[in-house]
C-alpha cells in the first residue's frame, strides 16, 4: 500500500502534489488543511485520512477528529496536527500514542522521518502549502506491505507558485 503524506497545506494544493499522489492508495492529512474543499479534491485521488489543526476552520472539525487511527496492512497508524502537545518530538508522540506503529503529524511545518525505539516510524512531511519559516514545501510517500516495517521518504515540492 502507497500512501500520501502531507500536512499544512492552509487552502494550498500544489499540481506537485497532485501529481506525487497520482497513484497513492490512501492519503493521510496531518492538518491545517484550509476549506474543507480540499480535502474532496484529493478524496478524488484516493480515500482521506484527515486531522484538524489549529488554525482550521469549523467545517473542517465537523468532518475531521483532532486524531485519527487507523489499521493499514496490519500496522496501527495515528495522524494529529500535534498542537495540542506543545514542543513536540518523535518520542513525546510515541509516549502518547504507545500503541502506534506509524506516527504523523504536522504543525511545525518542519519534515521529520525518524524512528523511535527501532519499531515505530514518525513522520512530519512538512508543509505542503505556502513556504514558511524558511522552510521549502514538503509531502511524504510511504509504503506499507504487510510483515515488514514502513519504507518512507520525504520529498520537496517547488516552492514558486505562491
Amino acid at each position: 500500500m502507497r500512501l500520501g503524506i502531507l500536512s499544512d497545506t492552509h487552502g494550498m494544493l500544489r499540481p506537485e502534489v497532485l501529481q506525487a499522489f497520482a497513484r497513492v492508495d490512501h492519503i493521510l492529512h496531518g492538518g491545517d488543511v484550509g476549506p474543507a474543499e480540499l480535502l474532496d479534491q484529493l478524496a478524488r485521488l484516493a480515500p482521506v485520512t484527515a486531522v484538524y489543526g489549529n488554525v482550521d476552520g469549523l467545517e473542517v472539525r465537523r468532518r475531521c477528529p483532532q486524531v485519527a487511527r487507523l489499521e493499514l496492512e496490519g500496522l496501527f497508524v495515528t495522524v494529529t496536527h500535534g498542537d495540542q502537545f506543545g514542543s513536540l518530538t518523535p518520542e513525546l508522540l510515541h509516549r502518547e500514542f504507545p500503541d502506534a506503529d506509524v506516527l504523523v503529524y504536522g504543525h511545525t511545518h518542519r519534515p521529520l522521518l525518524e524512528l523511535v525505539d527501532k519499531t515505530v516510524t514518525v513522520m512530519n512531511p512538512g508543509s505542503a502549502g505556502a513556504a514558511r519559516f524558511g522552510i521549502p514545501p514538503s509531502i511524504g510517500i510511504m509504503e506499507l506491505e504487510v510483515g515488514l516495517p514502513p519504507r518512507a521518504r520525504l520529498a520537496p515540492l517547488a516552492a514558486g507558485g505562491e
